[in-house]
């Protein structure tokens, strides 16, 4: 994202991190969708990825569920960094990056993971850059590794979106203008594409959606 962009600046504000937070938290049904995505992580992972960390609230609770994880938390707003830098200040097992993962994800600095997490962050970018970044994840996988995005997708038809906007108290008017919505099938369409297996979307609600897919064994 371009440094230089109104978004990029918002984003750097504390007032727009928590008016993001707290609409978040709102959102209905997230936490069934939470617990799904928890349900795709193996208990004896090693280390956990956490793209668009946010305050952390993912990354902790798969932490809960693999308690011996090691956790990277990456984000590109300080506000979103000095919240999750709270959270985690007695937990030595999470290191927290700062990245724009609009650009390319600094892979010799992360190394390789278990499991890749994302909550409600890629569809802030490009429909290409999305491409570009599920295929960077697949590489920082180890193999039987899992990608699990709990993301907002498209709905199939504008009448789905307006009754999804009704739904989180939202209008055209008020909805995020970064966001850049895609439709399910085409994301898991590309999953396939790049070489994850048993490639679905696991849980879904109106334009909430969790996509995962694993990295297969050698």
């Amino acid at each position: 994202m371009d440094p230089n962009s109104p978004i990029y600046s918002e984003w750097q504000t504390v007032e727009h991190a928590l008016a993001y937070l707290a609409r978040a938290d709102k959102l209905p049904h997230r936490t069934e969708g939470e617990r799904v995505l928890l349900d795709q992580i193996p208990m004896d992972a090693k280390r956990i990825l956490d793209l668009g960390t946010g305050n952390g609230r993912i990354l902790a609770l798969v932490k809960l569920n693999c308690p011996d994880a090691d956790g990277v938390g990456l984000d590109f707003s300080d506000p979103m960094l000095s919240q999750a830098k709270t959270r985690f200040a007695n937990d030595k097992r999470v290191s927290l990056v700062k990245h724009d993962f609009s650009n390319p994800l600094p892979a010799a600095e992360l190394g390789q993971f278990d499991a890749v997490v994302s909550a409600l962050a890629i569809h802030h970018l490009t429909h290409e850059r999305k491409l570009q970044l599920y295929q960077e994840i697949f590489a920082l996988l180890n193999p039987s590794g899992v990608f699990c995005n709990l993301e907002h997708v498209s709905s199939p038809a504008e009448a789905i979106h307006l009754k999804f906007l009704k739904a989180v108290n939202q209008t055209p008017e008020t909805e995020d203008p970064s966001n850049k919505l895609l439709d399910v099938e085409t994301q898991l369409n590309w999953l396939v594409e790049i070489g994850f297996t048993d490639v679905d979307c696991y849980w879904k609600w109106m334009e909430l959606g969790l996509l995962a897919g694993f990295k297969p064994k050698k």
